[in-house]
């Protein structure tokens, strides 16, 4: 297992290398010039002020060193500092942020990885559920309910359902509000006497004792946890369901059906187990898919999370925010691919072999 795990860890500079190079493509589509408008929070008005910019990064300097500069970083020749480089940290200045953009990504990240999280739990776990209920009954009118439900789930786009929720429970029933947090919270929040310590309001609100705080932000999650829930727990009812009909096929299963082996142990012991491997790589990418796609239901709550900042970057043509966002969302990804891979090969000892 160790030689499978350290395997698959030496991929990761090569697919590293890769993002950075391809997003420095990008970057290089720009003339030094813009470029260096997009590394100052202050656009200087005089030519030659850029001119010092540009040769105080190396923007006019070859491709090749150009790239080495982005990702370490240049040493000032005057004060002796290091400016600049990936490696290290700075990713560019944040017009939307106004500030770092690394630091405006960790401003943002608690409240999508809050808003993940909570999604994840029903929608693997009921997903899951649903699924094997609906294999189970093959054919039967619950397994025909269930397919209808995740076909139409599956069917429609984010914005179509996130507006429609938001119609019916916050714009005429008032139940459930967008946002983050109600005014009142917040300043509470904000205040000096809340102390934050992940920056989630839920689990720092409890942390704080602040139980009324807690609910607020549970009833404002409502609404976007059901829209993220609802689109990808449809699809994992119909990868789990598919996964377990294929399963329950097998010799092993009617072997074990012959022997009198109990229904429920046959479905708990043997189809399960074996059901849920591909299942696992499924519910494995949808968990970082959501960290990377909730541009469209952060924007329709007006939830101030990664997805909505990288909105607000495009509309607003902030280069350097967008292509930051893009790099660390990137770099989930291939951590989130390699801790699938993994976790595979755990479940499944062939994969190891292989």
């Amino acid at each position: 297992m160790l030689a499978y795990i350290i395997r698959r860890l030496l991929i990761l500079p090569v697919l590293f290398a890769g993002v950075t190079i391809l997003i420095f493509t990008m970057l290089s589509a720009l003339t030094p010039y813009e470029r260096a408008s997009l590394y100052v929070s202050d656009i200087p008005k005089r030519q030659g002020a850029l001119d010092d910019i540009v040769e105080k990064y190396g923007l006019d300097d070859p491709v090749h060193i150009q790239y080495w500069y982005w990702m370490v970083g240049r040493k000032d020749e005057a004060t002796g500092e290091i400016r600049g480089g990936v490696l290290r940290g700075d990713l560019g200045w944040s017009q939307v942020g106004q500030g770092p953009v690394t630091e405006t990504i960790g401003r943002r990240l608690p409240a999508t990885a809050e808003l993940a999280l909570c999604a994840a739990v029903p929608m693997i776990g009921i997903g899951i559920w649903l699924g094997v209920l609906s294999a189970v009954h093959h054919n039967k009118l619950i397994d025909q309910v269930l397919r209808v439900f995740s076909i139409v789930g599956w069917s429609i786009p984010t914005f179509v359902f996130g507006l429609v929720v938001l119609m019916i429970f916050y714009a005429r029933l008032h139940w459930f509000p967008p946002e983050r947090l109600s005014d009142w919270a917040s300043r509470i929040v904000q205040s000096d006497a809340f102390t934050r310590y992940t920056q989630m309001n839920t689990i720092d609100a409890l942390l704080n004792l602040r139980f009324d705080i807690f609910l607020d932000s549970l009833r404002h999650l409502v609404l976007p946890v059901v829209t993220l829930a609802y689109l990808n727990w449809a699809y994992m009812l119909r990868v789990t369901r598919s996964s377990m009909l294929d399963t329950l096929r097998q010799d092993y299963i009617t072997t074990a059906r012959s022997k009198g082996v109990a229904e429920r142990v046959v479905i708990r012991k043997h189809a399960l187990s074996n059901a849920l491997i591909p299942v696992v790589t499924i519910g494995g990418l949808i968990l970082v898919g959501l960290l990377n796609g909730v541009v469209v239901t952060e924007t329709i709550f007006s939830y101030p999370g990664m997805g909505s900042f990288l909105a607000d970057a495009a509309l607003s043509l902030d280069v350097m925010s967008v292509l930051g966002i893009t790099l660390f969302s990137s770099i989930i990804l291939v951590l989130g691919n390699l801790l699938v891979d993994v976790l595979y090969g755990f479940i499944d000892p062939r994969i190891r072999l292989q």
